[in-house]
């Protein structure tokens, strides 16, 4: 019996590469190293295990991300099938239960009879056929035998999570429901006057930091910086990013407030709430010190802490293809952020694709890329075709796909959100792929 397609790294990506495979009939080895060995910011032993912020994005035909959800449903997705299970509101904004949503992803995979799950740490890249999905905590060790095999082509940047508290500590006499606008009734707001967001402020640029070891160089992925970053860049700086009160109206003053911290439900019974856009590598104390500054938080009970860990990617147009293979190693794929994609929505739909096309490969047949119309076709073309000098990880955008004539900006997002579909689904069609009925 053929050797099965090794799988290295249980994270969205390699969840849906394994996934994929399985489904295209072609057996499955995949390693996790976890809970043998843990991770600072993993808790779980879970497969695909959320340990930032629990949305995948906003769902409407008008953006991106929603392209590349639909996409991925068209696709048989693990991920989309799992989220959808374990929704929890969000306004426009796909969110989900962390837990129940990776406990699902587990039960799938270990139940499949082509897929064989290792509980150890994989060390070294492996010769046959295989999909690296080792993720943004990639162990020393493997890193150690990819730099040897494709030499110092590694960035590092930090990422970081925000706080979550919980719910039943929250004041609700003085942080109101609402989204801006009239919009995504699901957020709570903690509304700031200009002196208490003075406080706030200068309290934030005084608080002590994370320090990175020495061999660690700090660099911040500029979509998701932690908020004392914002604030050191200047005083309104947070107030045109996460604090923003725009839209919003306190009903205590019948006014905006001068700044608003945003509370975004964690899990489906609203117990434990995460501060939107206040990713953070703070010390724990100074972390609680900041947290309950915030009026409506002042007796907040934090349940998880903000963390700063490094991000490991690969400097991906010069080593990948399009199809995610590596140029001189062909029998290799690469998906999630090892891959150079930023968001957890985007690293499950690159580890469809590599899962394909290993598929593709261990059945002889030629590796494909989506349609460029596609949102998965951009952002794979964009890996193989970007600036290698200065690369950074991209999320899905709409820079990535062709632009779509239309009377507004709405008009055009959304010709561009049917036409990609349309690609997609035609791209499907012509694999002979079709989704799965969930079990």
């Amino acid at each position: 019996m053929p050797e099965p397609v090794l799988v290295i790294g249980g994270g969205l990506a390699g969840s849906e590469a394994a996934w994929t495979l399985a489904r295209l009939g072609v057996p499955v080895r995949l390693w996790e190293m976890r809970p043998r060995r843990m991770t600072p910011a993993h808790e779980t032993p879970f497969l695909a295990e959320i340990v930032c912020s629990n949305s995948l994005g906003g769902e409407a035909p008008t953006n991106a991300k929603g392209l590349l959800q639909a996409e991925m449903r068209l696709a048989g997705s693990l991920v989309m099938e799992a989220a959808d299970r374990a929704r929890v509101p969000a306004g426009g904004a796909l969110a989900v239960d962390r837990r129940e949503f990776s406990a699902y992803v587990t039960q799938r995979l270990e139940a499949h009879p082509l897929v064989e799950v290792v509980r150890e740490e994989a060390q070294r890249v492996p010769t046959g056929l295989a999909v690296l999905a080792t993720g943004p905590l990639t162990s020393d060790a493997f890193s150690q035998s990819l730099k040897a095999l494709l030499g110092d082509h590694f960035l590092y940047y930090y990422d970081a999570a925000a706080p979550i508290v919980l719910g039943e500590s929250i004041n609700r006499s003085v942080c109101f429901p609402g989204g801006r606008y009239g919009q995504s009734p699901d957020y709570l707001n903690c509304p700031m006057t200009e002196e208490e967001y003075q406080r706030f402020y200068q309290a934030l640029l005084e608080a002590q930091r994370h320090t990175p070891h020495e061999w660690e160089r700090l660099e911040f992925f500029e979509a998701c910086l932690p908020i004392e970053e914002l604030a050191r860049r200047g005083y309104q700086t947070p107030l045109f990013g996460p604090m923003k009160p725009v839209g919003l109206v306190d009903p205590r003053t019948g006014k905006e407030p001068f700044a608003v911290v945003q509370l975004r439900p964690e899990d489906k019974e609203g117990r434990m709430w995460s501060l939107v856009g206040f990713q953070t590598g703070l010390k724990w104390p100074e972390q609680k010190r900041l947290v309950q500054m915030i009026p409506g938080l002042e007796e907040a009970e934090i349940v998880r802490y903000g963390v700063m860990h490094r991000n490991t990617y690969l400097n991906a147009p010069r080593l990948l293809r399009e199809t995610l293979q590596l140029k001189d190693h062909p029998h290799l794929l690469v998906a999630g952020v090892l891959a150079g994609v930023e968001g957890y929505l985007e690293s499950a739909a690159t580890g469809f694709l590599a899962g394909l096309n290993a598929a593709r490969l261990y059945r002889g047949e030629p590796p494909v890329a989506p349609p460029e119309e596609s949102m998965l076709g951009g952002l794979v073309r964009f890996l193989a075709t970007a600036n290698p000098e200065g690369f950074q990880p991209i999320n899905a955008n709409w820079g990535l796909v062709p632009p779509a004539e239309g009377r507004d900006k709405r008009q055009k997002r959304e010709g561009m959100y049917a036409r990609g579909l349309e690609a997609f689904r035609r791209f499907l069609e012509a694999l002979d792929l079709k989704a799965p009925q969930p079990g």
